[in-house]
C-alpha cells in the first residue's frame, strides 16, 4: 500500500480518475444515442442493458488485455488505438454541444434538456432490435478503450490499476448517468480527459516502440 503515496503512483491515480470520468461518460452518452429514438419504456430498458452490457465487458477485458499487453508489440498497438480513440474524441468536442448529444442526455436523464418541450423528440424513430444492436457494438468498442487507457495509465503500479478498473466498472454501472450530464454541461472536464488519454496513448507508442526496436534491429540483421 505505501506505493501508492508515491509521486509516480499519485499521477498514475490522476491520470487514471480522468480516464475513467471522460470515458464511463462518452460510453453513457452513445448509449443514449442508440436508444433516443425509442418509446420511454423500451428507451430506460435499453439504457440498462447497455450499462450492464458494458460493465461486463469492462470485467472480461480486464481479465485478458492487462495480460495480453506484456506481449511485445500489443503495447504499441494499443497506443496507436487509443491515438483514433482521442481523434475521435477531439471531432466529438469541436462540434461542441449538437443535439444528437442533447437528445442522448435527455434519454439518459428524463430531462428537458433543450428547452423544447420534449425529451428526446427529435430523434430518428427505431425498433429495439437496432438500438440494442448499435449498443452492443459501441459497448465492445468502448470498454475495450476504456481498459486499455486505464491498463496503460497503471501499468506499473497494479494497485493503481485494480483502483482504476473497479472505478471503470463502478461508475459505467452506477453513475454513467450523472457523468454524461456533467460532461455536457461543463466541456472543460471532457477537454481534461482527451488530454491525459493522448498522454497515455503517447507513452504507451514510445514504450511499445521501445520494445520493438530489438526485434527491428534484428530483422534488419538477418536482411
Amino acid at each position: 500500500m505505501t506505493e501508492l503515496f508515491a509521486p509516480e503512483a499519485i499521477a498514475a491515480l490522476f491520470q487514471v480518475v480522468m480516464i475513467d470520468l471522460t470515458l464511463a461518460g462518452d460510453n453513457a452518452i452513445v448509449v443514449g444515442m442508440a436508444a433516443a429514438g425509442l418509446p420511454e419504456q423500451q428507451r430506460t430498458r435499453a439504457i440498462l442493458f447497455g450499462m450492464a452490457g458494458a460493465t461486463a465487458l469492462l470485467v472480461m477485458f480486464a481479465g485478458i488485455t492487462t495480460q495480453l499487453l506484456k506481449l511485445v508489440g500489443l503495447l504499441f498497438a494499443g497506443g496507436v488505438l487509443l491515438l483514433w480513440v482521442c481523434w475521435k474524441m477531439w471531432r466529438e468536442l469541436r462540434a461542441t454541444a449538437n443535439r444528437e448529444e442533447e437528445e442522448a442526455v435527455e434519454a439518459l436523464t428524463g430531462l428537458d434538456i433543450n428547452a423544447d418541450g420534449t425529451v428526446t423528440g427529435y430523434a430518428p424513430r427505431k425498433t429495439l432490435a437496432q438500438a440494442a444492436g448499435q449498443i452492443i457494438i459501441a459497448d465492445l468498442s468502448m470498454s475495450l478503450d476504456n481498459v486499455l487507457a486505464v491498463a496503460g495509465a497503471a501499468r506499473e503500479h497494479p494497485v493503481v490499476l485494480v483502483f482504476g478498473l473497479s472505478l471503470s466498472i463502478f461508475l459505467m454501472g452506477v453513475a454513467a448517468r450523472f457523468i454524461a450530464s456533467l460532461l455536457h454541461k461543463y466541456r472543460w472536464i471532457a477537454y481534461l480527459g482527451l488530454g491525459v488519454i493522448l498522454y497515455v496513448a503517447l507513452g504507451m507508442v514510445f514504450r511499445g516502440a521501445h520494445e520493438l526496436t530489438p526485434i527491428v534491429n534484428a530483422l534488419a540483421g538477418l536482411s
